[in-house]
């Protein structure tokens, strides 16, 4: 079968499409449990591009096959799973996803309903469950305001999207007017470009008082100022750093504001209070059954184009979530 491999760990050049074999047993975290997935489109987030150069903190060696998400039929799947035969599925895998065949973990994955096209469903799992459990962690009341900062990447688009569902108005940070157009478009109720006076368009539209609380999926050298955004008893809620650099704050900020900072990872929280996936697995199958979401998939390549794909992400030239077709559209 084709798959996209990664060769060497020096970056997107490195993928190449190659004849590999069919996938043999099970997925590595999926306990032994086979599920196989004919694949028919790939979303790629940053994590792509970092493990194409080793930097992923849970990367593999190389050579490997790239893609972290993916949306087809299943072929494979055990009597009492989620999933069956012949369903159409969208969901995370980490790596291998970009090939003719893929082995999946039923515990990551979500039925698409037969409205939503493959294209659309390689946008779903990674994006909207990360922005739905962002927006649960953020505690929030129908009425507050959500700051988000990378609101034109496939993460900020989500949540944009999911925001009518929790009651909650955003303010919606993007760097170039073409993201601004997109986060608009996502249904953002205010939109402030980063390379202006952003803060004190916050403060304007929050008449002096601050969000509620902010979703972070960029950290950079802005990140002082998304917790200057903040309200007095605000809750800032910590997705990635996609502006290349982990911040550093003193934290007699949070004491003198009562503020609150918190990280997010699905993963780690499940080991630990196992039922965090189900609930909000659940959460995003609802909203997806009921046609409220509604993928922004502004980039498509062929798989011929991998390259350039992960590219796209790597020099945050991606708008909304990029997707790579494995089968013709």
């Amino acid at each position: 079968m084709r798959a996209v491999v990664i060769e060497e760990l020096n970056g997107p050049g490195a993928a190449r499409i190659r004849d590999v074999p069919e996938p043999e047993g099970a997925h590595p975290r999926a306990g032994g449990r086979r599920v196989l997935v004919d694949v028919h489109a790939v979303g790629l987030s940053f994590i792509d591009p970092l493990q194409t150069r080793g930097a992923y903190q849970s990367g593999v060696a190389a050579p490997y096959i790239a893609g972290s998400e993916l949306s087809g039929v299943v072929l494979e799947a055990p009597g009492d799973a989620l999933v069956q035969p012949g369903d159409r599925v969208a969901g995370i895998v980490w790596q291998g996803a970009m090939a003719d065949r893929a082995l999946a973990l039923d515990d990551y994955l979500v039925k698409l309903p037969n409205h939503i096209s493959f294209a659309e469903g390689a946008g779903i799992y990674m994006n909207y469950s990360t922005g739905w459990y962002a927006l649960e962690s953020a505690r929030l009341r129908a009425g507050d305001t959500v700051l988000v900062q990378g609101a034109a990447g496939g993460v900020g688009t989500a949540i944009l999207d999911l925001a009518p569902a929790f009651g909650v108005k955003t303010i919606a940070i993007v760097s170039s007017a073409e993201k601004a157009a997109l986060a608009a478009a996502c249904g953002a109720d205010h939109v402030l470009r980063s390379d202006e006076d952003w803060l004190d368009g916050v403060k304007a539209i929050t008449q002096g008082r601050g969000v509620e609380a902010f979703i972070d999926m960029v950290g950079g050298d802005r990140f002082l100022d998304t917790v200057r955004s903040l309200a007095i008893g605000g809750r800032g809620i910590i997705v990635g750093f996609a502006g290349g650099s982990i911040p550093e704050i003193k934290v007699n900020r949070l004491l003198l504001r009562n503020l609150t900072l918190t990280g997010i990872a699905m993963d780690v929280m499940e080991r630990e209070h196992p039922g965090t996936l189900l609930r909000v697995r659940q959460g995003v199958q609802a909203l997806l059954n009921a046609g409220k979401l509604h993928p922004a998939v502004e980039q498509r390549y062929a798989l011929e184009q991998a390259s350039e794909a992960l590219a796209s992400l790597e020099n945050r030239t991606a708008l909304g979530k990029v997707v790579v077709d494995v089968k013709p559209a």
